[in-house]
Parts: structure tokens; C-alpha cells; sequence
């Protein structure tokens, strides 16, 4: 029987990233989250050593010039922040690869794509179209507090430019709950005093009035509104059990797309295809396959997409020709086994 079969996806990977950090990570000393030591957490000042070598320079600099805080588990090797970082911040800055990527987009988003202009990690735009303004996420910044989509390609189409916001997922088992239903009191923020309301299906009910994050001063819901498929088929509020970061993501999108300043703004995510548990973690909220029912859930004019890493190497594996590429493939599948 296939490993994969006797073992979950996370346990698999969870096991072949002790295996790497042998021969790759210079300590064998292990390394702390949460208060707790595990196999699988390096030393946190170790971090950089999980970063493939085309990028081990380029990066930090480029958090450091940016401002950009990197996510506090970047010491994981389950870390799906460190395997975005390794699949596509090359893209910024190589020329290479981005063709690579361009070609990518053409085919996986849209065939009107006909330049990337920039890539960033940790997206925000500022101003009136920053997380700040249009979802009321006061005091954040990129990679802390707001809600900064983990890859971004700003690209160019045939009559304008458009928007590419994309959540990276590796071995997590879903998007998360919502923040907002917890029973206690944080800071400033007072606890739900319901959070069985978020569970009711949408036929007939009104999300909007009685989401809690409302009285956070989030306003995610002023961008959103279901479409009537998602009014049929919800089984509960869409952020309630394991949506969160989606229905942040698409609010984002929604807000900068009902500007002027971009033809179209995707919602996307890029994730691991073996993650099964992943796929349908969304199904207590009336969805079996978020990549095939997210689409459908909002009117607006956000599109929602998803690709998998194993698409994206697949893709450099056969039509990437230079030493460059034969060395990030390789580095990838002995890696991540893509």
C-alpha cells in the first residue's frame, strides 16, 4: 500500500522534512514553537537554511528593505510560507522565470495576460485601497495584523492591468475559523456573544447583520454578496468554520476591483494538490471542493482560481531550459517531492 494511503498528508510530509533537515540544516539541535520542541522546528535564527540557495540573499534584503514582516513559523519545515518563498519569489527576480511564469498565467488565469510587472510577497497597496481603509484592519502591516495575500502578480493585459492575489498552502488542514467567534475578551476586542448564529444556512438570513467582526470595525462584508447558488447552498456563514482566509482575501479583492485602478482582480490560491484534507475542508459549510465551489459562492467582480505547486514545477520542469531552472526543479522535488 502507498505511504500516502497509511499516513495523512501532513504526517508524510511532516516525516520527509525531518529526513531533509539532516543532510541540509546545519544543527540537528531542535527548535521551539508554541513553547514546545519538535523534530521538525530548526533552531529560529536557522531559518534562512530552509530558503533554496537562489534566494537566500535576495530575500531577507528584500523583507528588510520592504518592511515586511515574514511569518513567525518560517523555522517550520512545514512552513507554507517558506514553500511560497521557494516556489515564486524568484519570479521577481529573474527574468527566466518570470517569462516562465508569464507563459504560466496565460494559461492557468487568462490568455489577455501579456506582461508581469511586479511580483511581491505579503501584498498590500496603500492609501484608500490598503487593508487598513477598505477591510478596517487598523495598525497592521504586510505580513502582520492585515490581511496581506501571500503572493501577488501586478500584470499587464491587452487593454490595461490586472490584479493576481494569491493564498499559498502547503500541509494546513483548512483556511481557518473566524476570528471573531471566540467567547473571550482580547485588547480591545469584545468576545462574541453568540457564536452559534454563524452557523445558520444563508437561505433567508443575513450574515452581514450579525457577523461580530462588524463590531471589530472590520467591514469584509461591505464588499461581499452571495450569489444566489451561495444563498442555496451555505450551510453556515462561509468564514465561520474553515473559510476565513478566503472570504478575507476575496473582500480584498472585491474592494480594490470596485476601483478604477485595475481591468480585473483575481482571487487565487496555489496549493498543494495531495492535500486532500485541505480540498474539502469546507465541506460542514456546504462546499466538498473549495476549488470548485468557492467560484460560485459571491456576485462581484473578483474570479476565483486555484493552480497547485505541482503545476507550477511541472511547468518549469518541461519548458524551462537553463542550469537555473534544472537546479531550483531538482532542489523541489528533494525538497517537497514536487
Amino acid at each position: 500500500m502507498n505511504t500516502m494511503n497509511q499516513i495523512s498528508f501532513h504526517n508524510h510530509q511532516k516525516q520527509a522534512q525531518i529526513n531533509w533537515r539532516k543532510t541540509h540544516i546545519a544543527s540537528d539541535q531542535f527548535g521551539y514553537q508554541n513553547g514546545k520542541s519538535y523534530p521538525h522546528i530548526i533552531p529560529r535564527n536557522l531559518w534562512e537554511e530552509t530558503l533554496w540557495q537562489g534566494i537566500k540573499t535576495d530575500l531577507p534584503s528584500y523583507l528588510n528593505n520592504k518592511n515586511i514582516q515574514s511569518h513567525t513559523g518560517t523555522h517550520n519545515l512545514l512552513s507554507s510560507w517558506i514553500v511560497c518563498a521557494n516556489l515564486y519569489f524568484i519570479i521577481r527576480t529573474n527574468l527566466d522565470f518570470k517569462q516562465l511564469m508569464l507563459n504560466f498565467l496565460q494559461m492557468h488565469v487568462s490568455g489577455k495576460i501579456t506582461k508581469i510587472s511586479n511580483v511581491e510577497l505579503e501584498f498590500a497597496l496603500p492609501d484608500e485601497l490598503s487593508p487598513g481603509k477598505l477591510l478596517g484592519e487598523q495598525g497592521g502591516t504586510r505580513g502582520s495584523g492585515q490581511t496581506s495575500p501571500d503572493v501577488a502578480f501586478e500584470v499587464e493585459t491587452e487593454n490595461g492591468k490586472s490584479l493576481i492575489l494569491t493564498e499559498c498552502k502547503y500541509t494546513e488542514h483548512s483556511f481557518y475559523p473566524c476570528s471573531a467567534r471566540r467567547t473571550t475578551d482580547r485588547d480591545d476586542k469584545k468576545a462574541n456573544p453568540n457564536p452559534e448564529r454563524c452557523l445558520h444556512a444563508a437561505q433567508d438570513y443575513n450574515y452581514k447583520g450579525i457577523c461580530h467582526q462588524t463590531e471589530w470595525g472590520r467591514k469584509y462584508w461591505d464588499h461581499l454578496k452571495l450569489s444566489p447558488y451561495g444563498e442555496n447552498i451555505l450551510k453556515n456563514c462561509p468564514a465561520s468554520a474553515a473559510g476565513y482566509q478566503l472570504f478575507r482575501q476575496h473582500s480584498l479583492a472585491e474592494g480594490i476591483a470596485a476601483s478604477s485602478e485595475y481591468d480585473y482582480v483575481y482571487s487565487s490560491v496555489a496549493y498543494d494538490k495531495r492535500n486532500n484534507t485541505l480540498i474539502r475542508c469546507l465541506n460542514s459549510t456546504g462546499i466538498p471542493d473549495f476549488t470548485a465551489g468557492w467560484e460560485k459562492l459571491f456576485t462581484g467582480k473578483t474570479q476565483f482560481i486555484t493552480w497547485t505547486h505541482q503545476q507550477w514545477v511541472e511547468f518549469v520542469r518541461q519548458n524551462g531550459n537553463g542550469a537555473l531552472q534544472a537546479e531550483w526543479v531538482n532542489y523541489l522535488h528533494e525538497r517537497y517531492g514536487y
